[in-house]
């Protein structure tokens, strides 16, 4: 099995991450669903949008 190193370029921080992704955006979805007894009782729908103020502005769809 071959080593696997990481270069210094294929490290990517934390900060540089955060940084991509409020430049291009990120979508996150998700459900959540509270039962008691199988008897659903609660539904979630979950949508969140994480982008910079100003990529949102860019996109034609988003209006703040």
């Amino acid at each position: 099995m071959p080593d696997y190193e990481l270069d210094e370029k294929e490290h990517v921080s934390l900060c540089e991450t955060l940084d991509r992704v409020l430049n291009k955006g990120a979508v996150i979805v998700g459900d959540v669903m509270i039962s008691v007894a199988d008897i659903d009782l609660i539904y979630l729908g979950l949508q969140v949008i994480l982008t910079s103020v100003e990529t949102a502005r860019r996109e034609e769809g988003l209006v703040l």
